[in-house]
């Protein structure tokens, strides 16, 4: 029995992943007697990843794991209090520890569940709690957030580069650490891969695991025809062989030698695995030999440092690969390996406990941040097929179907034939209230959505006609106050 809820990879508190600026912010906050304000914070992000069209939001079980943890113990405390500010004091009161250790987290939190399609400026996940926990728990949100669904995008950018080819994702050895390994195959995973390496992330989280063996094998003995037997007398049900660590041609026959001793015996052989030359031909070359020999249903299978675009690049040329193994520029997310996710205060309750709407304005205007409480209402066409997303203030909800495209340049009036918002609650007063799908299910929600978003002739996304008015008049009038 695959265990689904493994017990946490840190036993450790680790609620001082976060960046100094939030301790010493919310030390201002109590000083200055906001601290327990209410406000709204945003986790999004601004601009598709790999210049693409589309975004899957992962990560979001990983955060709820650590929010619910989210507690300082007393080595926490104990490190608060040696800090020193510029003049040799410390840094924080003793004060301001005590509240510290007292803190329970208490916010709401409302997120896309993972697998939802998501485009630029739409929360991933919405805070609503004290001004303090708001801020205290924003580092470790967007970590998490950011990367899974950077690597799940990536994933299903080479899926459908794959063609409908299985794709393995190999990036064990080449992640960024034990966390970033773990957490880019679950995403990886949401993103359409089949299966992983990672034997770890396959015990923690149920992904099917993948694995034959090395150029090491081959080199440990005589020849290359004896490795593959050995091989194959040990693991005659799990043969696919390396072919190229001397000639991959030979390789490719050596392969096929031990596949009709394999035949002979019982067993089949499930194929060979290209790792350098000219795939194309190489694949061409196998499929022709694996057929004469009768290996028809023997798969082909790729790796070298494949990408979404050596892997389209490979399909024009005619390759005959059916299993894509992917490491290096999947797990790494190596043409952009940062989503730039960011997290922005929406709104913050006055002294009166009525709510002030906040925005953040910058020269370049996708920086400009978007005011209130904000959820994403996704509609749907008569084909069931996604139209369009509208941004909307949960806090002055739309009274009418119009949106205006992040440009301010476009107005589009939407038929509402089906349409749901899609944040959804998740942590009502700190405690869950949602039932986590598993990763499976997940992962089949991911290529569903993408299914939709692909068939859909037209798409708009864009903010609430009112939402975009006050903006806009929030940004003028801080023009005309600004000295």
């Amino acid at each position: 029995m695959i265990n689904l809820n493994p017990t946490p990879l840190y036993r450790e508190s680790l609620s001082l992943l976060t960046d100094l600026y939030q301790l010493t912010m919310g030390y201002g906050y109590v000083k200055a007697g906001i601290a327990e304000r209410e406000a709204i914070f945003h986790l999004f992000f601004r601009r598709y990843p790999f210049g693409g069209n589309l975004a899957i939001a992962a990560g979001l079980q990983m955060a709820v794991e650590w929010l619910q943890q989210f507690q300082f113990d007393r080595s926490d405390l104990d490190f608060l209090s040696i800090l020193c500010g510029n003049d040799g004091h410390p840094l924080f009161d003793d004060a301001y520890l005590r509240y510290l250790s007292d803190l329970r987290l208490s916010c709401d939190i409302d997120a896309l569940p993972e697998g939802t399609l998501v485009h630029p400026h739409q929360p991933l996940l919405r805070v609503r709690g004290s001004l303090l926990q708001g801020q205290l728990i924003e580092t470790a949100l967007l970590n998490i957030l950011n990367f899974q669904t950077l690597i799940a995008t990536k994933a299903a950018r080479v899926c459908q580069a794959a063609l409908g080819g299985s794709v393995l994702e190999f990036g064990l050895r080449r992640a960024q650490g034990i966390d970033g390994a773990l957490s880019a195959s679950r995403a990886a995973y949401i993103g359409g891969c089949a299966a992983t390496s990672n034997v770890l992330a396959a015990k923690r989280y149920g992904i099917p695991v993948r694995g034959t063996h090395a150029h090491s094998w081959v080199m440990c003995f005589d020849t290359e025809l004896e490795a593959f037997e050995q091989y194959a007398q040990a693991m005659p049900n799990n043969c696919i062989f390396l072919v190229d660590t001397y000639d991959t041609l030979e390789g490719i026959k050596n392969a096929i030698r031990v596949g009709e001793q394999l035949r002979q015996r019982g067993y089949r052989l499930g194929g060979i695995r290209l790792d350098s030359g000219d795939m194309a031909q190489l694949s061409i070359a196998a499929r022709q030999l694996l057929d004469q020999a009768g290996f028809a249903d023997a798969r082909i299978v790729a790796s070298n440092d494949l990408d979404e675009n050596s892997i389209a690049d490979l399909q024009a040329q005619g390759a005959q690969i059916a299993v894509w193994g992917v490491g290096t520029n999947l797990v790494t997310a190596a043409d952009q390996p940062a989503l730039g996710g960011v997290y922005k205060l929406g709104a913050i309750k006055d002294e009166q406990g009525n709510w002030e709407y906040r925005i953040k304005l910058s020269e370049t205007a996708i920086k400009t941040s978007n005011p209130g409480c904000l959820q994403v209402r996704r509609y749907r066409g008569a084909d069931g097929n996604i139209s369009a997303d509208m941004l909307y203030d949960e806090l002055d909800p739309p009274t009418e179907h119009r949106i205006v495209g992040y440009d301010g340049a476009s107005l589009h009036t939407i038929s509402p034939l089906d349409y749901a918002d899609l944040l959804i609650p998740v942590l009502r007063k700190g405690s869950l209230v949602a039932e986590l799908p598993t990763l499976s299910d997940i992962r089949q929600y991911a290529q569903t959505q993408i299914a939709a978003y692909q068939a859909a002739l037209h798409f708009r996304c864009g903010l609430a006609h009112n939402l975009h008015q006050r903006k806009t008049n929030m940004v003028n009038q801080h023009r005309i106050l600004r000295p």
